[in-house]
């Protein structure tokens, strides 16, 4: 918090009184706040991939059971279904109410968008199984990652003995894994510093209002869905 509203203080400064000084705008603004805030981006989506599919093969690995991995997958799966409605009936109703960013232009070039016809539900589910696993992790593929790290992890299990070597294997690596999310964590306010002060440089204080809009509806969502499940 205190990162978001000094790089919201200081891209007002720039926006108000540096706007038209040409090296600041190539050095600082679409320089140093420009890389460091792409970089934390894409560091966060660095850990995306091996976060999920070792975490999973850790988990399923650790009941040890095959049969109590499918009582608990499945009610995994009824409750998601369950939060997971409840989840956007709450998201769609507030963010109809409040409407965020309406009438508010960030960029001046006009957009079209054309979205994609859903796929046939028998093709979602033959797209679940990946034909590639180290394909699926390169384009982030999280479905056909989340089946491969079950079904790996459920072959750990069945192997016995034979898995174990394995199983310590991925144990350390997600020991390895969570101190680089730590450490991604460490640099977080400097990232968050640097992207809210070049949207501020940008596109100055009309920027505030929509931006405190979506705040409010991001906010709000997580607790009016928490009231609602108490």
């Amino acid at each position: 918090m205190i990162a978001m509203l000094s790089g919201a203080l200081l891209g007002i400064l720039i926006n108000l009184f540096f706007k038209d000084i040409a090296w600041i705008n190539s050095h600082v603004t679409e320089g140093i706040f420009n890389v460091v805030g792409i970089l934390f981006v894409s560091a966060l989506k660095m850990m995306v991939v091996p976060l999920v599919f070792v975490s999973l093969v850790c988990g399923v690995t650790a009941l040890g059971d095959v049969k109590a991995l499918g009582r608990i997958g499945g009610k995994a799966l009824v409750l998601y279904l369950l939060t997971t409605a409840l989840a956007i009936t709450i998201a769609l109703s507030i963010a109809v109410t409040v409407a965020p960013g309406t009438g508010f232009e960030a960029n001046a070039q006009p957009t079209q968008f054309e979205s994609k016809p859903p796929p046939p539900l028998a093709q979602v589910l033959i797209n679940l199984v990946p034909k590639n696993p180290p394909e699926a992790m390169t384009e982030g593929n999280m479905l056909q990652i989340i089946v491969f790290a079950l079904l790996f992890g459920v072959a750990i299990t069945l192997a016995g003995n034979g898995g174990r070597h394995v199983l310590n294997f991925f144990t350390d690596l997600n020991e390895v894994i969570m101190q680089m999310v730590y450490i991604i964590m460490k640099i977080a306010p400097f990232g968050v510093f640097c992207l809210i002060a070049r949207t501020f440089a940008n596109q100055g204080v009309d920027i505030i209002l929509p931006l405190l809009s979506y705040f409010l509806v991001m906010v709000s969502a997580p607790l009016a869905a928490r009231a609602r499940r108490f």
